[in-house]
């Protein structure tokens, strides 16, 4: 069952202006991770198993040992995986 209601709708928007915003794709990332995080925990969106997947995969994508520079192969698949995420949310 998709989450609904006004605050699942700004949830949703919130993400995606976040993955859109000017910025780093990993900084950006972490930032709407977080923000689902929260929409999660307070119920306002449905955390379903396809985006459990997706959010796993993308930890190990945005996971970087200390001092290694941000980018690359980290930042495409954070913009694959975070497009896929937005899909799903639509769901959610």
């Amino acid at each position: 069952m998709a989450s609904s209601g006004p605050e699942a709708d700004a949830a949703r928007a919130a993400f995606l202006a976040t993955i859109a915003a000017p910025g780093h794709a990993v900084e950006n990332a972490r930032h709407a991770v977080a923000a689902l995080d929260v929409a999660f925990a307070s119920g306002i969106l449905v955390r379903t198993a396809a985006l459990d997947a997706m959010l796993a995969d993308l930890s190990v994508a945005l996971s970087q040992d200390e001092g290694q520079r941000l980018g690359g192969k980290s930042a495409e698949a954070a913009r694959f995986i975070l497009r896929a995420i937005g899909r799903e949310l639509a769901d959610a």
